[in-house]
């Protein structure tokens, strides 16, 4: 650095610390404008000595200086001395913020301490200090502090100062010991009429995070109990169904009663999709469109749902409403993706009509750049239905793409195509193909196994599986899928069993594996045991191929009714079960 560019920074540094020292002297007024409350507490004194204004002038100029030249721990050690003889917060949280941009969090703390001990009334020294100790995991320490930043708070936003607590206290590695913490700090919050909705709900929450569900749970119902209208316990209690907590659903339904809100119903609506409780989410977007009839991604929901259950002719006027409510939109991408999915829908309704020119038409109608994949796709899928297999796996292949990625999206959906055909053995020779571009991928490898199984090469899935739990061994899907495999084919059942056991211990709520163990159950002639196992994936998660295994079950305990209204309700959520339709042959039933 030459002489010029020397006195060019040496300018440049002046201005930013005369700046700075303007800021020092006119604090007060700055602070009272932003924060009434912080003002008061981190005003410095009148500066009156102009010996010690030439002084503090020069540390905060060294102070900057050494920060932004590379030597933080010089610039943190001056800033911090002249906070100390100005006694000024702005100098402080400077001094605190110079050493988070180094990294070093004790020596943030250092100074949020020594801010906090010169100005103890100061709400933004005692919320630095909080945050700090809880990002450096020292939460054991932050009660008092918590306590200080609620009773600070003013009253307007106190409620959302307790709804930031999850994510503050998110960091924390020990979340167990985050939710005691902040449960102790908050016990007049949680009394309190006006305060405690919240406060449970946020307590509840960190309390989730902490992997207790039952204590999650009871927080919600306190919630509740406090404000029977509160919205946040009906989120809480929607997060605890995704998460595996059925008791959680009563709060929903409650908290609708009194707040029939269009936007939870719809909350309410996805989280029954994710438990494949079709039936149930169509009631509760019908309820929602009628509460409030301009509610867009609805509609389209409820279109989706009409086309799956194929009531075509309720979906396309779903989809009617749907597109009139979007037309109007005044983001043009917004309307365009929205379009985009409603002309997918269509397509579908038409091929399902057998109707493949109007097909076609509507996924011409698709020009969203991102989406041109799925509608060429689905027009490949229209070929295939139409016998011309060779020329739709032509028309994926030359799709444009000749990037890693997009050859491996093209042999995925050749993938999908060969799938829905059945072609089980081409669709395992385009998955080895699959496999060759990434043959460490866990997930790519255990579907290569699943396609040998469905064309018939059963020591071919077994081998692939086994390399798969050798490759990644918390893989649960491999040892699930390779102990049903061995279950459904009445094979070393004790070995099935021990397999979906160590699944079981990766994934313990897994609706799926908890199937696979009542199976297994039941193939070694447990009956009781595997009912007891099916009742209770099925309870959490109504899927058909869990219902027909139940049913099976059932029907051999003798209780044919129960099996006959599991078996209907799992043939009108999907009319083309190949397992539904292979136990029913079996048993000679007729629904």
């Amino acid at each position: 650095m030459d002489y010029y560019d020397l006195m060019v920074l040496f300018h440049s540094f002046r201005i930013a610390a005369l700046t700075t020292l303007i800021a020092v002297v006119a604090s007060s007024a700055w602070a009272q404008q932003k924060d009434a409350d912080s003002a008061a507490a981190d005003a410095p004194p009148p500066a009156s000595n102009p010996a010690l204004d030439a002084e503090l002038f020069y540390e905060i100029f060294l102070g900057e200086i050494s920060a932004r030249t590379g030597d933080p721990g010089a610039g943190y050690a001056f800033m911090l001395e002249a906070a100390r003889r100005s006694v000024d917060g702005q100098l402080y949280q400077r001094a605190a913020d110079i050493a988070l941009q180094s990294r070093s969090g004790e020596y943030a703390l250092a100074a949020a301490k020594a801010w906090k001990e010169a100005l103890p009334q100061s709400r933004e020294a005692n919320r630095y200090v909080l945050q700090i100790l809880v990002a450096l995991n020292r939460i054991g320490e932050t009660p008092d502090l918590l306590r200080q930043e609620l009773a600070q708070s003013p009253p307007r936003a106190k409620a959302s100062t307790l709804a930031a607590l999850p994510q503050m206290y998110g960091r924390a590695s020990d979340k167990t010991l985050a939710a005691k913490v902040v449960e102790a700090a908050l016990v007049d919050e949680l009394a309190h009429p006006a305060t405690g909705p919240v406060a449970w709900v946020s307590l509840g929450r960190i309390r989730l995070a902490a992997g207790d569900k039952s204590g999650a749970l009871d927080a919600a119902r306190k919630a509740q109990a406090l404000d029977n209208a509160s919205e946040g316990a009906a989120q809480l209690a929607l997060e605890l169904m995704e998460e595996g907590t059925p008791e959680a659903e009563a709060l929903v339904t409650q908290a609708l009663t009194k707040l029939p809100v269009p936007e939870l119903r719809m909350a309410y609506a996805r989280v029954l999709l994710g438990l494949q409780r079709y039936p149930d989410a169509s009631r509760q977007l019908e309820s929602a469109t009628k509460e409030k009839p301009d509610l867009v991604e609805a509609w389209l929901v409820l279109a989706t749902l009409h086309l799956q259950n194929n009531q075509l002719p309720a979906a396309e006027n779903d989809l009617k409403r749907f597109i009139e409510l979007m037309s109007a939109s005044q983001d043009a991408e917004v309307r365009q993706r929205g379009l985009t999915q409603a002309y997918l829908l269509y397509a579908q309704i038409a091929e399902k009509k057998q109707d493949f020119p109007a097909a076609e038409a509507w996924l011409k109608r698709i020009d969203n750049v991102d989406e041109i994949f799925s509608a060429q796709s689905r027009r490949a899928s229209l070929l295939a239905r139409q016998g011309k297999v060779d020329q739709a796996r032509a028309l994926l292949r030359n799709l444009p793409g000749t990037s890693v990625d997009d050859k491996r999206m093209k042999l995925l959906a050749e993938v999908q195509l060969l799938r829905e055909m059945r072609l089980y053995q081409e669709a395992y020779k385009v998955q080895t193909e699959l496999v060759a571009l990434a043959p460490t991928d866990a997930e790519l490898v255990y579907d290569q196994a699943m396609l040998a199984e469905k064309a018939g090469q059963l020591d071919v899935m077994e081998r692939l599986l086994r390399q798969v739990i050798a490759q990644k061994p918390d893989y649960h899907h491999a040892y699930n899928a390779l102990g049903y495999s061995l279950a459904e084919r009445g094979q070393r059942l004790p070995e099935a069993k021990q397999l979906i056991l160590k699944a079981l211990e990766f994934a313990p709520a897994d609706p799926f594996i908890t199937d696979s163990l009542g199976w297994v159950e039941f193939r070694m002639g447990n009956s009781a045991d595997a009912r007891k196992h099916l009742e209770a994936a099925y309870k959490a998660r109504p899927d058909v191929e869990i219902g027909v295994h139940l049913g099976e079950v059932l029907w051999s305990l003798g209780d044919r009714d129960a099996a006959l209204k599991i078996w209907k309700e799992s043939q009108r959520v999907s009319p083309d079960n190949e397992t539904l339709k292979e136990t029913l042959s079996r048993l000679g039933v007729k629904l």
